[in-house]
């Protein structure tokens, strides 16, 4: 008898569960040279207002999280990626069609970077906030508070890289993401939607969409209960149109032409999604 292997169903992530696209669509994901890889599910709008309201519902939750214990959580991330590194090798290799070495070092540098954000959650505030000098008996002291909801356009040309360079900043300081993952390598953020579903990141926290960023980021772009919108993986859409739609509902957006890399490891993209509060203390007189 001969024996069929079992094919990977490529679903999305919202809420903590792996649905399919409401709409019953699928695309397929080949390779570079055109072979048939798997098919992914393709995301709709309605989609995408799941996604939202998965992430409105998880956001006091991890916001409310102490930045110690946020950076204990996102660190546990780093660790079973590196338990499932062959996995996310194999993927990239396939579907980038990158030789194994170049792969292997693309996985090795995205769980890099992860412990690298993560190092952040408890210390970051202590650079970007401030004791500020006033002219009275008091204190003052501005403190980064999350933004709320960032949607986020993943870089669209590498796996998993990309994906966890957009994504990881954005959690750090206790924000929750809807994420549109690269439309040609979306295999990899699935397989990290199954990490995060095993981790101790709370369900809404992170939603992954695949499918086609030009069709799902007007959407994101308008939507009223997003706070942020993160363009880096935006260069090929018409992002000024992004711009103007998010204007309208008074979003923080982060453009794709700002300096702020994704590609390289940077305490200005944790800083880009947090709002300053401004405290005022009375000094005890002893």
């Amino acid at each position: 008898m001969t024996r069929l292997a079992v094919a990977k169903t490529y679903k999305l992530y919202i809420g903590g569960k792996f649905p399919r696209s409401e709409s019953g669509r699928t695309y397929e994901v080949v390779t570079p040279n055109g072979a048939f890889l798997a098919n992914a599910a393709k995301a709709s709008r309605k989609d995408a207002r799941d996604a939202v309201v998965a992430a409105r519902a998880a956001f006091a939750g991890w916001a409310g999280t102490t930045a110690y214990n946020r950076g204990q959580v996102l660190y546990r991330i780093a660790e079973l990626l590196e338990g499932r590194r062959a996995q996310f090798v194999e993927e990239i290799a396939l579907s980038e069609g990158a030789s194994t070495a170049t792969a292997t070092a693309q996985v090795d540098e995205a769980i890099d970077r992860w412990v690298w954000y993560a190092g952040w959650a408890d210390k970051f505030a202590q650079v970007a906030g401030n004791a500020n000098p006033v002219a009275g008996p008091y204190f003052n002291i501005s403190v980064p508070e999350p933004t709320g909801v960032v949607a986020i356009i993943a870089p669209q040309t590498t796996s998993l890289l990309g994906f966890v360079s957009a994504v990881a900043p954005a959690l750090v300081a206790g924000n929750t993401v809807v994420v549109v993952a690269s439309e040609a390598f979306p295999l990899s953020a699935v397989s990290l939607g199954e990490v995060l579903a095993t981790s101790d990141v709370p369900g809404g926290v992170v939603n992954i969409l695949t499918g086609s960023p030009a069709e799902i980021a007007p959407w994101l772009a308008s939507h009223a209960d997003i706070n942020a919108l993160d363009l880096v993986g935006a260069g090929s859409l018409e992002w000024v149109d992004l711009q103007i739609s998010a204007a309208e509902t008074l979003k923080r957006v982060l453009p794709p032409e700002t300096g702020l890399d994704a590609a390289v490891p940077s305490l200005g993209r944790i800083v880009a999604f947090t709002e300053t509060k401004t405290v005022w203390h009375t000094k005890s007189m002893l």
